[in-house]
């Protein structure tokens, strides 16, 4: 498949996602605020990997709910994105943001630090 064709199709399926997930019923999904993140799908269209973050909500609660309307969202993608090959979906949690905070809050104590010596070699 295109690299093109592949990126569009990726950023289709995780707009189409987000949209499903707000039709899903299960409270474990529902009521933690579940964000699609990225969407991979391999260049024979047959596996898709789908990145997701939670703001509240245990992600292992929150990926078990996922996998059980596993069905329900293959089949919901299927239709609205009407691709020849509908791809396995399987979830993985996405902690980029968690990562990215703790790298913010060590950059800051950082220059925390560096203030404070600055401000110390100047009072001498």
């Amino acid at each position: 498949m295109n690299k093109f064709r592949q990126m569009r199709v990726n950023e289709a399926a995780r707009v189409t996602l987000s949209d499903i997930l707000r039709t899903v019923k299960d409270p474990r999904v529902t009521s933690s605020f579940v964000t699609i993140t990225a969407v991979n799908i391999s260049r024979d269209m047959k596996f898709g990997k789908v990145y997701f973050s939670c703001i509240t909500g245990d992600p292992k609660e929150v990926k078990k709910g996922l996998y059980s309307a596993q069905g329900f969202i293959r089949s919901s993608l299927a239709t609205k994105l009407n691709l020849r090959i509908t791809p396995e979906l399987t979830f993985e949690y996405d902690d980029s943001a968690e990562k990215g905070a703790r790298i913010e809050s060590v950059l800051k104590t950082l220059n925390v630090n560096k203030d404070e010596e600055i401000s110390g070699e100047s009072d001498e």
